[in-house]
């Protein structure tokens, strides 16, 4: 079981990810914004952050810059519906290490596999 940071300013979508997430076996912080995660940090070790690249004050690739400076073995992962938000998320590199990108719109399933890849590698 790890330990996931999700940051996600869609109320439902934040929802259902945490659900899917949680049944997988997985311990979730689910929070609207990236003030309130990076605020979560502070209180928790996180194996994997996963944020909406674009939300309103801090983004998600800003928060995940400030989270691996906080926890450098943090995984990231970005989901986001906007193709060239991801295209620059997919070049970002936070602590060498590689980031996932998954578009908007996906299935949880899809979701779940790519969280236990992340955390087997």
């Amino acid at each position: 079981m790890a330990s996931i940071l999700l940051a996600e300013d869609d109320d439902d979508m934040r929802t259902f990810l945490a659900r899917a997430l949680n049944k997988a076996g997985h311990e979730v912080c689910a929070v609207p914004n990236g003030s309130e995660a990076v605020d979560a940090l502070k209180d928790d070790g996180f194996d994997l952050l996963i944020a909406d690249i674009v939300m309103p004050g801090m983004d998600g690739i800003e928060l995940a810059r400030r989270a691996t400076r906080e926890v450098p073995t943090m995984r990231v992962m970005f989901i986001t519906g906007f193709a060239a938000v991801a295209l620059r998320a997919r070049q970002a590199r936070f602590h060498e290490q590689e980031t996932k990108v998954l578009s908007k719109p996906f299935h949880l399933r899809d979701l779940v596999e790519h969280v236990e890849k992340m955390l087997a590698a």
